[in-house]
């Protein structure tokens, strides 16, 4: 019975390598929801730096035919940011499923 329920529109879980892969097509807008400090301390290169503490929908950069791909250390910040962008009437879905460590985990290069 528990299963019959399913979100509307569930969050879209990239991997890293999908990552990766729009980010050198020019396919993804990678935006950064950690405090900038910690992006300061690392960080996929190419992405932009807007804490969740600051998301707001003027925030955001312009699609622009790009998918906007949430990113944080492990996922669950980025995740919130998907919801806090729903909540503002924005079409965001994506996210870094893993975050940060799961790119370090794949064997992806960071920028320090």
């Amino acid at each position: 019975m528990f299963g019959l329920f399913k979100a509307n529109n569930p969050i879209v879980n990239f991997t890293p390598q999908a990552v990766s892969d729009g980010l050198k097509k020019g396919t993804i807008t990678l935006v950064d929801v950690r405090e900038p400090s910690e992006f300061a301390a690392e960080h996929i290169k190419g992405a932009i730096n807007i804490p969740l503490s600051r998301l707001a929908p003027e925030a955001l950069p312009e699609a622009n035919g790009r998918t906007l791909v949430l990113q944080c250390l492990a996922g669950g910040r980025s995740a919130q940011g998907v919801s806090s962008c729903r909540g503002f009437g924005l079409e965001v879905d994506h996210h870094l499923q893993g975050g940060l460590n799961a790119w370090k985990a794949a064997g992806l290069p960071t920028v320090r």
